[in-house]
């Protein structure tokens, strides 16, 4: 037994006494206890936090909260539509309320008038995608920080006139009024150019006073002009597929069924091509007949028809109420004119 030993050995067949208990350290007040794993980081993280970013979630938290998506989407559409529709049937000179068109008419109609800039622009929301990958990624790479450099004030130089002739093109003539969509598109352009730079440019330094506010702010006014210039865009186009859609129509009239109406009174008819029949015979069930027509659509209780020979420079179109005083008959588009037939 060594020297200092403070226990001797146990007897044989004795078990040894239990060791005394270790006296448990201090608790440590919640000031002094280590932060947990992750919290550091994301503190770290929310103070190098650019306040753009920061502003950019704050903005779009607030948008979500105000506007219903589907409200939102639900009334482009209906708009659209209309605007669509609208330009169709003034180009024939009929408005388009006397028809009557429901909401579910004008949400279809805006399917037409919408497909190809939606697909143009998530197209262009991809490039850009790339871009930035491009830019962030193997440009700073291979040929270090200060070529992104150059390039953001190239692009910010880019959304700076883009957006200058866009926005000269709402109070004067300019060489983008001239094609479609062309202002609204170089508007929104540019002001997503320059915010794309002042982004990747850090902004307002997040933590110093009244930061957060202006990148708020600037997010507002930025959401503001590149929406403004979209509905711009979509309007614009919208109306321009109405009127291709009416010149359309009128390039195939020809080859639109015929549309004979059998009426019981005489409905006073009188266009180019249109021939009105008095049926005289005693077995008749109607009075009148009139040939020369095409059936456009049928809508609200009322035919819209148009003579076979319509011409813009003067042609007349006809609105007729559908009711049990007339009957149509369709007939296959003859490849010559055939005389009216008795009734």
């Amino acid at each position: 037994m060594t020297a200092g030993a403070e226990h001797t050995a146990a007897p044989p067949g004795e078990r040894p006494p239990p060791a005394p208990p270790r006296p448990s350290p201090p608790a440590r007040s919640p000031a002094s206890a280590p932060p947990a794993s992750g919290t550091e980081g994301e503190s770290g993280a929310a103070e190098n936090e650019s306040a753009y970013t920061s502003g950019l979630r704050r903005f779009g938290d607030v948008l979500r909260s105000v506007v219903a998506p589907t409200a939102l989407a639900s009334a482009l559409l209906y708009y659209f539509g209309w605007n669509d529709v609208n330009w169709f049937f003034q180009y024939f000179g009929v408005n388009a309320n006397a028809l009557n068109f429901t909401t579910v008419d004008y949400l279809i109609y805006s399917v037409d008038a919408l497909y190809v800039p939606l697909t143009v622009g998530a197209l262009a929301g991809l490039v850009a995608v790339w871009a930035h990958l491009l830019l962030r990624g193997r440009v700073a790479t291979r040929f270090g920080p200060r070529v992104p450099v150059v390039l953001l004030g190239c692009v910010a130089l880019t959304g700076l006139v883009l957006g200058a002739v866009g926005a000269l093109s709402l109070v004067v003539r300019t060489p983008l009024s001239a094609h479609l969509d062309a202002a609204p598109l170089s508007l929104a352009g540019g002001v997503v150019l320059v915010a794309y730079a002042g982004y990747q440019w850090g902004g307002p330094v997040a933590g110093r006073a009244g930061a957060f506010q202006e990148a708020a702010v600037q997010w507002t006014i930025v959401y503001t002009l590149v929406a403004v210039s979209l509905f711009w865009a979509a309007t614009d186009y919208s109306a321009a597929v109405g009127t291709w859609r009416a010149h359309r129509l009128v390039d195939r009239l020809a080859t639109y069924p015929d549309v004979v109406i059998y009426s019981l009174h005489g409905l006073s008819m009188s266009a180019p091509g249109v021939r009105e029949t008095r049926c005289e015979g005693p077995e008749s069930a109607f009075r009148y007949r009139y040939d020369g027509l095409k059936l456009v659509i049928r809508s609200g209780d009322q035919y819209f028809l148009l003579p076979a020979t319509w011409r813009p420079d003067g042609g007349t179109a006809f609105l007729i109420p559908r009711d049990s005083s007339l009957r149509l008959e369709f007939r296959r588009a003859a490849a010559r004119p055939v005389p009216p037939s008795a009734c």
